[in-house]
């Protein structure tokens, strides 16, 4: 896969994305994320890189899906988590 592409799959609730989770790949994933069902899990296991687009997606879906479990932590995840000021849900510390 190249930077600008990525995918997701839906498998037994868990939401497996697999690609690096850049700008330029993200705008072909919203629609499909936007009518996901029930999640259990969010998993990153094989995204090697993220950059602040694809935090603002995960975020997203992390707030949508509460109840969801992230696992997985691509390069670039945990120095924008940190520099956002984000929990380790991706809800923004108070």
């Amino acid at each position: 896969m190249t930077d600008s592409t990525a995918s997701v799959e839906l498998q037994d609730g868990r939401l497996v994305f697999d690609g690096a989770l850049l700008r330029p790949a993200l705008a072909a994933l919203w629609p499909r994320l936007a009518k996901a069902g029930s999640i259990s899990t969010i998993d990153l296991t094989r995204v090697p890189r993220i950059d602040s687009a694809g935090i603002a997606l995960i975020g997203w879906l992390a707030d949508n899906h509460p109840q969801a479990a992230l696992t997985g932590t691509p390069a670039g995840y945990e120095e924008l988590r940190i520099a956002y000021r984000l929990d380790d849900h991706l809800r923004f510390e108070r």
